[in-house]
């Protein structure tokens, strides 16, 4: 198959690069060390993609943040960046465009998670999917929860969890605000890279939630890192704070059921793996 990734400096590029590069005719596209120079933030006009894939991959996204700025640069590029890139495949008789949004999506306006962010990532699976169903282009959407793993931005996309690693590590004291042990959703990067690996070869089309079949709350994940490096856990609640929200979305198995592969990395594998690759960039 002949496969274009859109975002190839990404961490989901980068992994999913090394995935199907193995069996598959590969280039990427990106604004830096990619075979094919492209940004988001480009005119249509200067969006050219090669003719007639199998598949486009997108990968690239901003992650938004607070200021008007950050706002207006996550719909600039999650949402126009999108539509744009969509357009250029169907200039390139693109058979198939498989969109890797977010779980994060689904949040209403109530939620402590909700951002530019997640607001983006909905207008962009709306735009793309409106853009799809008019001009008949196959279309997946697949939502991710959040990512974990042996990925180098890692520490920059989810600094609590980071800090737990630091920690566990130095057997040091881990502080928690609040008293309600939060629970979350973690899929690892190499689950994500097996499952859209399998979306593209089987051609599934579809809008679908990809989350792992069991939630974690902070407090497991640090006695598990803990346990690692061999030190006896200190985890200690801080109620003077406001508690930490759950972030929770309902599992649905659809996907996995599809592509006959469901999540196998145990929350202990994957920060197993974690600490590996810190050793690698030691």
């Amino acid at each position: 198959m002949n496969i274009l990734i859109i975002g190839g400096t990404s961490s989901v590029g980068k992994a999913l690069k090394n995935s199907l590069d193995l069996r598959h005719s590969l280039e990427t596209a990106g604004r830096n060390n990619c075979d094919i120079q492209l940004d988001l933030k480009d005119s249509i006009d200067d969006m050219v993609l090669p003719l007639n894939l199998d598949a486009v991959v997108i990968v690239a996204a901003h992650f938004g943040g607070k200021s008007g700025k950050d706002i207006f640069e996550a719909e600039n590029v999650n949402v126009l960046g999108t539509l744009k890139v969509c357009q250029a495949a169907f200039n390139a008789k693109a058979k198939h465009i498989v969109l890797v949004s977010s779980i994060f999506a689904l949040l209403e306006n109530t939620a402590s998670n909700y951002s530019a962010y997640s607001l983006s990532k909905k207008h962009s699976e709306e735009i793309t999917e409106l853009f799809c169903d008019t001009y008949k282009v196959p279309l997946t959407i697949i939502r991710p929860s959040q990512i974990y793993g042996n990925i180098d931005n890692f520490n920059l996309r989810q600094p609590f969890l980071n800090m737990i690693l630091d920690k566990a590590q130095k057997g040091l004291e881990i502080n928690i605000y609040g008293e309600h042990d939060a629970k979350f959703n973690l899929i690892h990067i190499d689950d994500l890279v097996n499952i859209i690996t399998h979306v593209i070869e089987k051609n599934i089309l579809g809008k679908y939630s990809c989350t792992n079949p069991e939630d974690v709350s902070y407090t497991q994940f640090a006695k598990i890192a803990y346990k690692i490096n061999n030190h006896k856990d200190r985890i200690v609640f801080l109620p003077e704070h406001k508690d930490i929200d759950d972030n929770l979305f309902d599992y649905k198995s659809a996907l996995f059921d599809k592509i006959k592969y469901h999540p196998k990395i145990s929350l202990q594998e994957g920060i197993r793996r974690m600490y590996n690759f810190r050793k690698t960039l030691a």
